[in-house]
């Protein structure tokens, strides 16, 4: 047992050398702060991945029609021609016959230009079905409202626009009522969709496009007013797509079902797509596993290489206490002349190490979380700055989310550290000769 006297002479000792203590504790502290703020990084980072995979759907797959290689190359020959693939309306079919799903939507891509006044975008306009805004979680602005199966129906001239739309083409009035052109068809806008985390950066490289500039139509609307050719004009020419359906969005029972789901999927589409050259298949929940394994992976590697510091700042200790107990020796003669014990030294010794690991882990907490806090807030700002903008190919986005296991195992192992590292010393202390001691100048 360690007794009151030990543990204030140990902390005395600190005291009297409190820059040389803090220095000590300087490996310690970094070592600590690096491993929560790489862990805090990793896992926002993380979050933010989960959040934009998740807003697909857990439980969606979706298939999509894409140009085949063969196409592209035939494309870059002639200055103009139409290239006919992707899904059908067989395929639909087959899929709901033959796949056991709880839903199966359709959409499709209309339209080459999207214009309002002078305002002029590439098209990125789908139709489709009301049941798309609960598959792929889309919630429409207060004063809007989504699809219904009454305007598919009626076959109504009306969109959704997404928030970006918004933004171009309404930036100071609200949207709603309001008209602009799909081509040269006229449609009215009902609503406009909340900001979807899928907004660029991952997300978008995910799905291939910015789901922000999405406009949705009643899929009866699609197919009367535009049928199945898109145009692309470029240059002095132009390419057209001959696609009747641009994606499906399939949805499982539940998330046990997803990755079955999709093996059946695919061959099902292999049936009509041989090597699925025309077609693709996302399936968000698989991306959302590799995610989360890519994630701890990460972390356990970003976490060894923080704790590098931890073992330097442990080295450290080890060399300020072994110089310490030469400079200490008279004092070590003096207490064992008194009757203090060996194991009174070790203690003396292990209380000085004890205390300068658990302080410094408690700096490095402190800093690491401070760092971690002010990552978020700090770094977009610098990086906005007129000399920085531009050095750096990274985005101003930064969320970091500071976890518990990384405080306490970066404390638990900084304070084993210099336990660990100062036992050595304090072995030697204890086995200085009093009389020897004693006469050390």
């Amino acid at each position: 047992m360690i007794s009151i006297e030990t543990i204030r002479l140990g902390l005395k000792s600190l005291k009297l050398h409190a820059l040389r203590s803090f220095l000590t504790m300087l490996g310690i502290i970094l070592g600590v702060a690096s491993v929560i703020v790489m862990v805090s990084i990793g896992e926002g980072n993380k979050q933010s991945a989960l959040r934009a995979i998740q807003s697909l759907g857990a439980t969606n797959i979706i298939v999509r029609s894409q140009r085949p290689p063969e196409s592209q190359q035939v494309g870059s020959q002639r200055r103009s021609f139409v290239a006919k693939f992707g899904m059908t309306p067989e395929d639909h079919r087959r899929l709901e016959k033959f796949v056991d799903a709880t839903r199966i939507i359709p959409l499709k891509a209309v339209g080459s230009e999207v214009s309002k006044g002078a305002i002029r975008i590439t098209s990125q306009a789908f139709g489709t079905t009301p049941e798309l805004q609960d598959a792929a979680n889309l919630h429409v602005q207060e004063g809007g409202r989504y699809l219904s199966f009454g305007d598919v129906e009626r076959r109504a001239p009306v969109a959704i626009i997404g928030s970006e739309i918004a933004n171009l083409f309404f930036p100071l009035s609200n949207p709603v009522g309001e008209q602009f052109r799909i081509d040269d068809r006229v449609l009215t806008i009902i609503g406009v969709l909340e900001p979807i985390g899928l907004a660029g950066g991952t997300g978008s490289a995910l799905v291939g496009r910015d789901l922000n500039l999405d406009i949705h139509l009643p899929l009866s609307t699609a197919k009367l007013e535009f049928g199945d050719i898109v145009v692309r004009r470029e240059s002095g020419s132009f390419s057209g797509e001959e696609v009747e359906i641009s994606e499906l969005y399939i949805t499982a029972p539940s998330t046990d079902d997803v990755v079955p789901l999709a093996k059946h999927v695919r061959s099902v589409m292999e049936v009509g797509h041989k090597g699925l050259k025309d077609v693709t298949i996302i399936v968000p929940w698989e991306l959302l596993e590799s995610v989360r394994k890519t994630t701890a992976t990460m972390n356990i590697l970003l976490t060894a290489i923080a704790a590098i510091s931890l073992l330097v700042g442990g080295i450290g200790i080890m060399n300020i206490m072994l110089a310490t107990v030469v400079e200490r020796t008279r004092e070590i003669g003096i207490r064992r002349a008194v009757g203090a014990t060996r194991k009174d030294i070790i203690l003396q010794f292990l209380v000085e190490t004890g205390a300068l690991s658990a302080i410094g882990g408690l700096l490095g907490i402190l800093l690491g979380i401070g760092i971690s806090v002010g990552l978020e807030s700090v770094l977009p700002w610098v990086l906005s700055l007129p000399g920085i903008r531009g050095m750096f190919d990274m985005s101003s986005d930064i969320e970091t989310q500071i976890t518990t296991w990384s405080i306490v195992i970066s404390f638990l192992v900084a304070s084993g550290t210099g336990i660990i590292f100062g036992i050595y010393p304090a072995l030697i202390a204890s086995k200085q000769d009093p009389i020897v001691a004693l006469r050390h100048d």
